[in-house]
């Protein structure tokens, strides 16, 4: 059987948003699988899930992990079942429906067309975010402006969290070599990506603030992104960056060259 194209969805305390997200994804009738991680959720978001496995059989699946172990090492246990399940487009997207799930198609052709990883972008031509708090919008844009300015990858939504993979590039990077966790883990992802030559897109999205639910954005998340990108930018220079994140296994599939980053709003 062939298995296209799954979106991870991380929760932790998202009962009021879990079962119309995975609904909205399923009713785009699409052939678009959910992988649900949750992270032992004490509103019993994984009851929600479970209950809604029958009416989804084949498509729904869920992964419960024991505690708050972070988003980064989340979508890191999803790209590793969805490797070994064997599917060939692997997505992220929020809970929250801060991503529009009729968004997925259009990131899956980019990735059809020939893009390794194609970002929902705020911050391409045609990209807008919508309810966001003005400290918010001020926080983000200014992460991207640091991410681009310190580590000179050539993406201008570094942080945006709504992003299809191919199964080629999530093979060739050491997964277990992706270090950060929190804020900083969305960059890292395009910045392995980008070191190993692979072709990124930036779809423009209009991203829309949670109605329900809690934010998870935290003073330690943040800190995590300053010192991070800074990190990163050290690694690359005198660490032997690329080396660490190649998955020696797939290491002939690699394309060494500078990548392209098209902008498709542009």
């Amino acid at each position: 059987m062939y298995l296209e194209k799954i979106v991870i969805i991380p929760t932790y305390n998202e009962k009021e948003n879990i079962e119309k997200i995975i609904g909205a994804v399923m009713h785009l009738q699409l052939n678009f699988h959910v992988l649900i991680i949750d992270d032992d959720s004490p509103d019993g978001t994984a009851v929600i899930v479970k209950s809604l496995m029958p009416r989804y059989a084949g498509q729904l699946f869920l992964e419960q992990r024991k505690g708050k172990l972070g988003l980064g090492t989340a979508y890191i246990h999803g790209f590793k079942w969805a490797i070994d399940k064997g599917y060939h487009f692997i997505f992220e997207m929020d809970a929250d429906f801060s991503h529009n799930p009729n968004d997925l198609e259009r990131l899956y052709a980019a990735c059809k067309s020939g893009a390794g990883v194609a970002v929902g972008s705020r911050y391409v031509k045609g990209g807008a975010v919508a309810n966001w708090p003005a400290n918010r919008i001020l926080l983000s844009r200014g992460a991207s402006l640091y991410t681009r300015i310190i580590t000179w990858m050539p993406v201008k939504d570094p942080t945006a969290g709504f992003v299809c993979y191919t199964k080629e590039v999530l093979e060739a990077i050491n997964l277990d070599g992706i270090e950060f966790v929190g804020y900083a883990f969305q960059i890292e992802m395009k910045f392995a990506a980008w070191k190993l030559g692979f072709k990124i897109v930036e779809v423009p999205i209009t991203f829309i603030d949670r109605e329900f639910g809690a934010s998870k954005m935290n003073k330690g998340i943040v800190k995590e992104g300053i010192l991070g990108v800074l990190k990163l930018r050290w690694h690359s220079l005198f660490k032997n960056y690329r080396k660490r994140v190649t998955n020696t296994g797939f290491s002939n599939k690699v394309n060494f060259q500078e990548t392209e980053v098209l902008l498709e709003g542009k």
